[in-house]
């Protein structure tokens, strides 16, 4: 399947959604911040997903998709926000820098599966 890029400060939440996106049949790496998350990317040129928070340490999720798309490889590689927070400004911002999607935490597994395949397969 994918392999995916789970950026969220939250042990736990990264924990939950790696187990559902394992069970889902793909790999998922993981990183607890932007700066984290940048790193990972450069270092990985093989992530096919990422599903970012926004609100987190050192780096948000905004700031960490403006920079991991000056990477030439993730371009046009395909970057979720999973998040509490849900302002248009905050989704605005979010399209402008190249979140392709934005899902409101608590998230349905199955539904988030299936947008999952819907977009790697494409």
């Amino acid at each position: 399947m994918a392999k995916i890029l789970i950026v969220d400060d939250s042990d736990i939440f990264r924990l939950e959604l790696s187990n559902v996106l394992i069970a889902g049949g793909h790999q998922c790496l993981e990183a607890e911040n932007g700066v984290v998350g940048v790193l990972t990317a450069r270092d990985n040129f093989d992530i096919d997903l990422i599903i970012s928070d926004v609100n987190m340490p050192e780096m948000d999720g905004l700031e960490m998709v403006k920079q991991i798309k000056l990477i030439p490889r993730y371009e046009k590689t395909p970057i979720f926000m999973l998040t509490t927070e849900n302002s248009q400004d905050l989704r605005s911002i979010g399209k402008s820098v190249g979140v392709l999607l934005w899902v409101a935490k608590p998230f349905d597994s199955q539904k988030l599966q299936d947008v999952i395949k819907k977009v790697v397969d494409r």
